[in-house]
């Protein structure tokens, strides 16, 4: 018996044309495995109403044709639910299909569904809201915000808006509970990681693991402006975590009391959340073929 897989396709994620998406699955799917349905989205947060149909109408499959806020919004409708994902990334910077290895060619990603090689890995949760790839607040939030309103996308067009934020940008205080441990620091920028990476291959945490049951909780210290190549260099490098600048610990249920409200990001996706921020993991909950 056949499996029924859905494609939804933002057409506008990362810049890309997605015109020849239909073409391309005819061309790389086994279709005598598949039933394929290709459906698009309309305006902002549409994939997660999509993938609530598809998992309505029984899709075996339910793929992200998109960036890491497409996949998001699907991967939150489909973790827990026993039904699998696919990720053909066509993002600005494709996080999560870098770490688990999907080709960011389209037509070899589409190609890998035909293996139905699944995985399973962790899900993270900042107060309500999941992310499968990377959270954070301060100034990676900062600019997530910044690039989610600017016209120019992909990596060069974040370039951009982080070297004209970086100079401005102050640090702020946050109180971090893990348990009966108490730390309070002044960060640049404190990262959630569930990958390694942001994306682009820039490893803000080479050791995080996807499956471990644990978040990399990654603090960027105040550093002077003069060393932020140097650390730019470290993420490509995969050297950050060796950085003086960077300490990293890792926990699967602990709290985050800044100063104010204000913006944090779930997989690049900016929200404004108040001053207390409560983080937990489910482990292995979401499927994923690779």
């Amino acid at each position: 018996m056949k499996q029924r897989i859905l494609f939804i396709v933002n057409p506008i994620s990362g810049g890309l044309n997605k015109i020849s998406i239909p073409t391309l699955i005819d061309e790389n799917l086994d279709l005598d495995k598949f039933d394929a349905e290709i459906i698009y989205t309309d305006f902002p947060h549409h994939a997660k109403q999509l993938a609530s149909e598809g998992l309505a109408q029984n899709f075996d499959i339910v793929a992200a044709v998109g960036g890491d806020g497409t996949i998001n919004e699907v991967a939150d409708v489909l973790e827990s639910s026993g039904k699998t994902m696919a990720i053909v990334p066509c993002g600005s910077g494709n996080g999560l299909a870098r770490t688990l290895g999907i080709p960011l060619n389209t037509a070899k990603a589409i190609a890998r569904i035909n293996n139905l090689s699944f995985t399973a890995i962790d899900v993270g949760l900042l107060n309500d809201k999941k992310f499968f790839n990377m959270a954070g607040m301060g100034f990676d939030a900062h600019i997530s915000a910044h690039f989610a309103n600017s016209k120019k996308r992909g990596f060069f067009g974040y370039l951009k808006s982080t070297l004209k934020e970086v100079s401005s940008y102050r640090p702020q205080h946050y109180k971090i509970h893990i348990g009966d441990k108490k730390l309070s620091v002044d960060a640049f920028m404190l990262s959630l990681a569930n990958s390694s990476q942001y994306g682009n291959n820039a490893h803000i945490s080479p050791t995080a693991s996807l499956k471990d049951g644990l978040l990399d909780i990654c603090i960027i210290k105040p550093f002077p402006l003069k060393v932020f190549p140097i650390l730019g260099w470290r993420m490509f490098s995969k050297t950050a975590h060796k950085s003086k600048y960077v300490d990293i610990i890792k926990a699967n249920d602990f709290s985050v009391l800044r100063q104010t409200d204000g913006p944090v990001h779930v997989d690049g996706e900016p929200l404004n959340m108040g001053e207390t921020l409560n983080v937990s993991v489910k482990k292995l909950a979401l499927n994923i073929i690779i």
